[in-house]
């Protein structure tokens, strides 16, 4: 429900862009608000082909080579120069086809294993990832632009939870995992969470009594673990050391 509720906010924002706001730049570097489109709308062909896969019990291998510096570059370019208007109209068609395959998922689907940048995981992880992607893009191309992202309590905490693990995560995968047990304290929507790094990640809602603690408010927190503005000052060592694999993985 989350990542529904998104992404159609998400395509209303956009189709109230002007074309000038369509070519301005974003938050991400060398990227307008047109290529953050065109990245959502190729990347939703990988999200629905790896749901599908999974689904039919043959998770997908297609990231074996995946380098997240290059590989998104290469696939905003094969959308080409379409005008705003045939480029909302593809990202829409896109949309649609995932939303509507989410949107059928029930009971054990949810555990099927498909593929993710971090590697094979269930389904609802795979769609955690497309809503947090999402909702860090929504906020790239729109706080440049000087508008308000909508900041819905249920996503934040969806996203926040997710950005406490998939750094960890890709550590892991790069041999610079940095085992150890830490927290989150966060405020607006108000959670609790202890993050468990050993040969995996775990992460469990609880009180984090005792361990490095990163405390923030929500939405400045999942902005900070997904490196788009610093830790706080007040941010334990630990942490700083656990975006290792997330700037490990970004890093030209």
């Amino acid at each position: 429900a989350p990542f529904a509720r998104h992404r159609q906010r998400l395509l209303d924002r956009l189709a109230a862009l002007d074309d000038a706001q369509w070519a301005a730049p974003s938050r991400c570097d060398a990227w307008a608000v047109r290529d953050v489109v065109a990245h959502l709308t190729t990347v939703d062909d990988f999200w629905v082909g790896s749901i599908t896969a999974g689904l039919a019990g043959e998770p997908t291998r297609v990231l074996t080579r995946f380098d997240p510096v290059a590989t998104p570059p290469l696939l905003v370019a094969t959308v080409g120069d379409l005008a705003p208007a045939e480029l909302l109209e593809r990202f829409v068609a896109s949309s649609a086809t995932l939303l509507d395959l989410v949107a059928g998922l029930s009971g054990d689907d949810w555990s099927a294993l498909g593929e993710s940048p971090a590697g094979h995981v269930p389904v609802r992880f795979v769609v955690q990832h497309a809503l947090w992607d999402g909702w860090v893009h929504e906020r790239d191309v729109l706080l440049p632009l000087g508008l308000d992202a909508v900041e819905d309590p249920t996503e934040v905490a969806t996203c926040l939870r997710f950005a406490a693990a998939i750094s960890p995560v890709l550590g892991l995968g790069l041999g610079r995992s940095v085992p150890g047990v830490l927290g989150i304290e966060a405020t607006g929507p108000d959670l609790r969470l202890t993050i468990e790094v050993d040969d995996r990640v775990r992460v469990a809602h609880g009180d984090p009594a005792g361990r490095p603690t990163l405390r923030g408010g929500a939405v400045a927190l999942v902005e900070a673990l997904s490196l788009r503005t610093p830790m706080p000052a007040t941010a334990p060592e630990e942490w700083t050391a656990l975006l290792a694999g997330l700037e490990t993985a970004f890093d030209a």
